[in-house]
């Protein structure tokens, strides 16, 4: 006894994707902001002592010369 096979359904020429605004606007608008965030002076204060990332990288300077 012959299987049955199903139809195949033919593929779709085009791709028809509709987002709502707010799918494009909330990360233009998230994206601004960080921006801002990263690019304004704000009120930054120079800091004292050795950063942690110096740090870092003074420990990895040390263990390539090892």
């Amino acid at each position: 006894m012959p299987a049955r096979t199903h139809p195949t359904r033919p593929e779709p020429s085009g791709v028809d994707v509709r987002l709502p605004w707010w799918a494009v606007a909330l990360p233009a608008v998230a994206f601004a902001v960080l921006l801002l965030l990263i690019a304004g002076p704000g009120q930054a204060q120079a800091a004292t002592g050795e950063s942690a990332t110096g740090r870092l990288l003074h420990h990895l300077v040390e263990l390539a010369i090892r």
